[in-house]
């Protein structure tokens, strides 16, 4: 890592066209850079082979150039660094954390309807999705080796009792102000998620493994992302820890929202910033109407 100052990333996904919440969040990165005399990079996080396009990729270029953004090279795209995640599941696999999981969604809804019918309490993750029951977690290894064997598709989960019980102390995470740089800590609760998906079903890593391994490669210092992704820094924080990666400090920014109130996004349609370019609104516009008429 070059210099001594703070190092930040935007990390957009190529599986659609950036808009407004985008703009907002690649300007306040390159805001606390700038007036902090730190570094921006930009990752490109593409593990999604399936929704990835090249033309969304070069929209993201094309909108952040228009944006006035700089970013430094060269730009790390996850698709090229799946051995980097292999490895990081391997580290987790033996130590025991994490297991083989060949439950379908199907089944996995299917477990927790009966298991409500049964008037048993069904614990919900923070997005809301009911927390995996647990079944294959209870295989045996020779079972669970027979079936990979087999061909059986399966994502990895990790263990999250066995998780927690590895660790000295709980996790925690570091918050930062974008204001004036202070930091507060406050105890993480990965537990929340239950055996989240590490490694998923059609690709060999997982949003949550590629982001940790990616910002401790990458030395990132600081991460500036939305609202939406605040639970999700528990689990980090608990990989990291796990993998004796290094923790960046986060802050996690208001989203802008549309007039309905929903928060905008790629899967509602919400208008791309091409889509403002080509009506002919300037990037000057679009900045100051986002609270960044300056950068400095």
């Amino acid at each position: 890592m070059r210099g001594s100052g703070p190092v930040l990333r935007f990390a957009p996904s190529p599986n659609g066209r950036l808009h407004l919440g985008h703009a907002y969040s690649a300007l306040l990165n390159a805001r606390i850079a700038e007036r902090w005399g730190g570094r921006l990079l930009l990752r490109i996080e593409d593990i999604d082979l399936g929704r990835t396009r090249p033309e969304f990729v070069a929209g993201i270029r094309a909108d952040l150039d228009w944006l006035g953004l700089r970013f430094e090279a060269p730009v790390r795209r996850q698709s090229e660094h799946f051995a980097d995640y292999a490895a990081a599941r391997e580290a987790l696999a033996q130590d025991g954390l994490l297991y083989p999981c060949f439950c379908s969604r199907g089944q996995i809804a299917g477990e927790v309807a009966a298991r409500a019918a049964r008037g048993a309490a069904v614990p919900r993750d923070p997005d809301g999705a009911p927390l995996y029951p647990g079944t294959c977690r209870h295989l045996s290894v020779e079972e669970a080796k027979a079936r990979r064997e087999r061909g059986a598709p399966h994502t990895w989960r990790l263990d999250m009792p066995a998780a927690l019980r590895s660790l000295s102390e709980p996790p925690v995470i570091r918050r930062f102000s974008p204001e004036d740089g202070s930091l507060e800590t406050v105890a993480a609760d990965p537990g929340r998620w239950g055996d989240g998906v590490i490694v998923r079903r059609d690709v060999p890593t997982s949003y949550h493994l590629s982001v940790v391994c990616d910002d401790a490669v990458q030395g990132i210092t600081h991460v500036v992302r939305g609202q939406d992704l605040e639970a999700a820094t528990d689990l980090h924080a608990l990989l990291q820890r796990l993998l004796h990666l290094p923790a960046p400090a986060y802050h996690h920014h208001t989203l802008l929202r549309a007039a309905d109130g929903e928060k905008l996004a790629k899967s509602k349609g919400s208008e791309a910033l091409a889509d403002l370019r080509a009506r002919g609104v300037t990037a000057e516009v679009v900045r100051a109407g986002l609270g960044f008429r300056t950068f400095g």
